[in-house]
Parts: structure tokens; C-alpha cells; sequence
């Protein structure tokens, strides 16, 4: 391809801080550069408590361990998202109950998840796609009043805010991804930030097999045991000396991102036959995802493949795929899921891309070809 859809960004930095690891010679997570990266997100972020893991999968199901999810229970999300926000808590035997989103944003429509609500529900899963909030205000009343949980897939959100609050500390817990595909990235890799105090304890064990070494790490016990149930949830300190190279790069990475998303935006407005993102006033992305709508997708990824260009679509709603349909159901009508995500489609958007010009000279010569 003459112009792909992602290059994992590389800040020159990375290099040097993974060798001074393998020279350090213990690579086994919660070194040197983990307390590092973690510094660099608590001052990103805000967020008080920050435990990187080896996915954001895996900090989703650490937050279903904390919570005691079980057999009976029933979570509430979007079903426009990717597997992990399911698997996370049907693993532990929860019930998936799946609601409509909203076409602006392609977020869980933050009106239909009261209705959807019952003596069962435990938590509300929410996931800011492409780095742009769900309306936070209202998810965090209902959850407050029908004394549920919130969890932030903020996969997406490295560097994204809603008023202000950085994508993932609004909820009880947060999930932020670092796989190759986003902006900031270690190749496989993921942090959980803790927004309730009472839970850090309890999640330090979790992620250390079920047993209580953090705290013989802190000098509160002579020894440590198994105490809880748990696994291994540890990030690699290379992963976590890639990642910290990285970080050092947030803001001309996003500065360099949102700069290409806002000349997709400007150059691409004005065709009638698709429809571009909505960002919310109360919302600051992180120029994480460029897409547009349009009828008869395929044609146009065939046109775009045609000239080197590689545009890919997204999530199949979960809810119409076989595990989707096992374990979970959809409440109410589906009347914008499917017909929405038949209709997306990503262009590319990476650090440094500067093709941003002719890829939308293409998709303005492919309509014009159709009139």
C-alpha cells in the first residue's frame, strides 16, 4: 500500500530506554520504568491510582474480579464496541444487555440505559469511540441513582477529555489500550485507573496472582501469601520502558494528530453523499479515529484499495454475532447500531501521514464518477 491505514508512531526514544532495561536486567514488571510510566499517566491523566497491565482487556477484567461480578448479574453497553468490554464480564457469568447509540457520536445513547436497568444490572459499561466522550454527566446520574458502577472503555482516549476530566477517571474504573494501533502504543499493553479509593487494595492482589506482595513490597507484612482470587495482570518492564519513550511524546503526537483530523475535516465537509464525525462541545478528542458514513461501503474501500489507499471499517455489532446472541441480548430497538457501522468507514490517520490531500481528492473524484 502507497499509504496505509496506521504506522505505529515511533518518538526516537524508545530504543535507548529498552536497552537501559535489558542491561538493568530485571524485566519482570513493577521496575523502574513501570513507576516511570505510571508518573507520566497520573500527570496525563489526573487519575490517583494507575496499574499498567499487559492489555486494556485485562484491566477490564481485573475491574470485573474487583467487582465480584457473577453468575445472574447483568452489564449494560453499547453493542458497537470491541469484544473485550463483553468477554470481560461473561467470563464471570454476567448477562450482557446491550442498548442503542447514538448516530452523532456512535457512543451508547446515555437516554435508553435507565429503561434498561433491572434488580440484576451491576454495571454500566461505556466506550468513548475515537477518543470522544459519551455524555458523562447523565451516565454518572443514573449510575448514581440506581447505585451501579461505571466503567470507561477509554481505549481510544490517551490524551482525550470531557470538561476537562480525562477520559477513563470519570467512572469507578478506566481502561486505557496501548496496542500498536493507538496513538500512543508499546505494541500490546494497557493501564487500569482507579477512581474509587476502595477498591487499589483489593486490585493490587488481584493482579498479583491473589496474593498480597504489593504489601510485602511496602513493608506492611513480613511475608505474603495467597489471599484472594486473581492472575497475572503485570506489564513487561520492556513494554513498560517502550511505553515510556512514548509518553515523553504525548503532546506533539496528538498536536500532529488532531492536525490531520481537522484537514480531513475541512476538506471533506462539504460532500453531500457522506457524513463526518460530531465532536460535542464538552468534549476534546485526541484525533484518534477519522471516519466517515456512507451508503454502499465496499465499493468505495475497492475504489480507495484501487490507488493504494487502505480504508478499513470497524466493529460488527456484537449483539448480531454468535457469542453475542449466547450471552447477552438486545433491549429495546435497534435502530442506529447496524445501520451505522454497515455504513463507517476509517481513512488513515497516523503520526506524520501527509496524504491526507490526495486521499480525499480520491473520495471526491469517486463521487463525482457516480453522478
Amino acid at each position: 500500500m502507497d499509504i496505509p491505514f496506521n504506522k505505529p508512531f515511533v518518538s526516537g526514544h524508545e530504543q535507548k530506554y529498552v536497552l537501559d532495561a535489558i542491561a538493568k536486567g530485571d524485566l519482570t514488571g513493577d521496575g523502574q520504568y513501570s513507576n516511570k510510566s505510571i508518573q507520566l499517566l497520573k500527570k496525563i491523566t489526573g487519575a490517583k491510582s494507575i496499574l499498567l497491565t499487559p492489555s486494556a482487556t485485562h484491566g477490564l477484567e481485573m475491574a470485573a474480579l474487583a467487582l465480584d461480578i457473577e453468575e445472574g448479574d447483568e452489564v449494560i453497553m453499547s453493542s458497537f464496541t470491541f469484544v473485550s468490554c463483553g468477554n470481560a464480564f461473561v467470563l464471570r457469568g454476567a448477562k450482557i444487555i446491550f442498548v442503542d447509540i447514538r448516530p452523532d457520536t456512535m457512543n451508547i445513547d446515555e437516554q435508553l440505559i435507565e429503561a434498561a436497568i433491572t434488580e440484576r444490572t451491576r454495571v454500566i459499561v461505556v466506550m468513548h469511540y475515537g477518543g470522544i466522550a459519551c455524555a458523562m454527566d447523565e451516565i454518572m446520574a443514573v449510575a448514581l441513582r440506581r447505585n451501579l458502577y461505571v466503567i470507561e472503555d477509554a481505549a481510544h482516549c490517551i490524551g482525550a477529555y470531557y470538561k476537562e476530566k480525562h477520559l477513563g477517571t470519570i467512572g469507578h474504573f478506566g481502561v486505557i489500550s496501548f496496542h500498536s494501533t493507538k496513538n500512543i502504543h508499546c505494541g500490546e499493553g494497557g493501564a487500569l485507573l482507579i477512581n474509587d479509593d476502595k477498591f487499589v487494595e483489593r486490585l493490587e492482589i488481584i493482579r498479583e496472582k491473589g496474593t498480597n506482595r504489593q504489601q510485602l513490597l511496602d513493608g506492611k507484612v513480613d511475608k505474603y501469601s495467597w489471599v484472594d482470587i486473581g492472575s497475572s495482570y503485570l506489564m513487561s518492564e520492556l513494554n513498560a520502558a517502550y511505553l515510556y519513550g512514548q509518553l515523553q511524546n504525548i503532546d506533539r503526537l496528538t498536536q500532529n494528530r488532531l492536525q490531520i483530523w481537522n484537514r480531513y475535516y475541512f476538506l471533506l465537509k462539504t460532500i453531500d453523499e457522506i457524513e463526518i464525525p460530531v465532536v460535542p462541545v464538552e468534549t476534546q478528542h485526541n484525533g484518534h479515529i477519522f471516519y466517515i458514513k456512507i451508503a454502499h461501503r465496499s465499493k468505495l474501500i475497492a475504489f480507495l484499495n484501487s490507488k493504494g489507499i487502505q480504508s478499513v471499517f470497524h466493529y460488527i455489532p456484537l449483539h448480531s454475532s454468535v457469542a453475542g446472541k449466547a450471552y447477552g441480548k438486545f433491549y429495546g430497538e435497534d435502530r442506529f447500531t447496524t445501520k451505522h457501522s454497515e455504513r463507517l468507514l476509517r481513512l488513515p490517520l497516523f503520526y506524520g501521514s501527509d496524504g491526507v490531500e490526495n486521499i480525499c481528492g480520491y473520495i471526491k473524484n469517486y463521487f463525482s464518477e457516480q453522478k
